[in-house]
């Protein structure tokens, strides 16, 4: 015992202080890695906006993270070393040679507990909060590092490069997009984003994705009115029709003169009879081709936020949609556009249709022809691909490679496919099955 006293000299506990004090730091490092890396720059962001110092140190040293974690892990090298080789002789001068196995062993415990699990487990339950703590810290590290950091980088892209591995620091894994989509979706399927939620962020950011042909309403739905028609029947069609916007052809219904806007009609009329004593035979004067205003056409390649800015800018609400050769192909209105996002809109003046989707007790969804794909897997949340085609009777004569006829059956992507009814060359209402159901 005596002679263990004898080593518990000042250097002795110069030495353990040392120890203690290198493991502090080298717990620093590892849990200002793990704040850094798991924090979130949106909320950085928006702290850093409200004025944080340490919010946009943070974000300034992840804007360079290859540089930041190159000078972190630098430094928790250094310090468990100098650590593990302090501890060492340390272990050697009281124990002798017996004294290497047991420094080995006490600090690997002490290393993974304090130096490693303890911090990286608080800085994993607050990451912006440590995030902001250490950083101004931290960007003297990185600075005091840099050059040795970038010596190693240099290292090491040149040994990558041997194996054909390029490295592009500035291109991102997963795009802002993405990131979120994904955000989203696990929210969604842990229960704390609830379906509608989903639905309408995900409509948002799909906009740039999808085009106008994809929700515009097909030219064989549209209600048109003939300019050739008499005065009184057109006004009969105007007020009967449950949409303020008709379009107006001459000759053959694809060539459209102009749109019709019921508003325009009525106070034109209300005009004409004033001026006339009430005489309403004098709504026989109006000229429509003067009423009409003239038709917006659109591309049917257009992106949905560009259209839906196009929108807003000239102060519309209404396009017609035209193919590549100029033909007029569907129109497409605000309304749909924002439908795509907050789900169906209706008022008091949308007619009673039957509804797109019917599910029943046994599983079976009827949908109709229609129906576009992308609002069947948002409603049924399914997954069938889109690509190929827009609306889930295109999907069937796409893999069919052919029109089906009534009752027939197909089976892919998952999902049974029986064709319930066909208009023509139409393929108006199918019954769908999921193969797990």
């Amino acid at each position: 015992m005596g002679d263990f006293a004898a080593y518990l000299d000042t250097a002795f506990w110069v030495s353990a202080g040392a120890i203690l004090l290198l493991l502090v730091i080298s717990g620093l490092f590892s849990g200002s890695e793990t704040a850094l890396t798991a924090s979130s720059r949106g909320k950085l962001k928006a702290q850093a906006d409200k004025g944080e110092t340490g919010a946009q140190r943070a974000l300034t040293l992840t804007d360079d993270s290859e540089r930041m974690i190159g000078a972190i892990l630098l430094g928790n090298n250094l310090v468990n070393i100098l650590a593990a080789s302090l501890a060492t002789a340390l272990f050697t001068r009281l124990f002798g040679d017996s004294g290497v196995a047991l420094a080995t062993l006490v600090m690997t415990l002490l290393v993974l507990v304090f130096a490693e699990v303890l911090p990286k487990t608080y800085a994993i339950s607050n990451p912006e909060r440590a995030a902001t703590r250490v950083a101004p810290a931290l960007r003297w590290v990185v600075a005091i590092f840099s050059p040795v950091v970038s010596v190693v980088r240099f290292i090491v892209r040149r040994v990558l490069a041997v194996f054909g591995v390029r490295i592009d620091p500035d291109s991102n894994i997963l795009s802002v997009h993405e990131e979120i989509a994904g955000t989203l979706a696990l929210g969604h399927s842990t229960g704390s984003v609830e379906k509608e939620h989903r639905d309408r962020l995900m409509g948002a950011l799909d906009l740039s994705e999808r085009t106008v042909e994809e929700i515009m309403r097909h030219r064989s739905q549209i209600e048109t009115v003939n300019a050739e028609d008499p005065i009184a029947d057109i006004i009969a069609q105007c007020i009967a029709s449950p949409h303020s916007r008709l379009p107006m052809y001459r000759d053959e219904p694809e060539n459209i003169i102009g749109i019709l806007y019921a508003r325009d009609l009525v106070r034109e009329m209300h005009r004409l009879v004033l001026e006339a004593g009430g005489d309403y035979s004098a709504i026989s004067a109006l000229d429509l081709n003067a009423l009409a205003r003239p038709p917006y056409f659109v591309p049917e390649t257009t992106p949905l936020d560009e259209q839906m800015q196009e929108f807003l800018r000239l102060r519309r609400h209404f396009a017609l949609v035209v193919d590549e050769y100029g033909a007029l192909h569907g129109l497409i209105t605000l309304e749909d556009i924002l439908e795509e996002i907050v789900g169906e809109i209706e008022d008091e003046y949308d007619t009673d249709l039957a509804p797109e989707i019917e599910v029943s007790e046994a599983g079976d969804v009827q949908v109709d022809g229609a129906m576009t794909i992308r609002d069947l897997n948002r409603a049924m949340d399914w997954s069938l691909p889109d690509e190929e085609a827009v609306t889930v009777a295109g999907l069937v004569i796409h893999e069919a490679q052919a029109i089906p006829e009534e009752g027939q059956v197909f089976s892919f992507h998952g999902t049974r496919f029986e064709i319930v009814a066909r208009d023509g060359n139409r393929i108006t209402r199918l019954r769908l099955r999921r193969r797990e159901s």
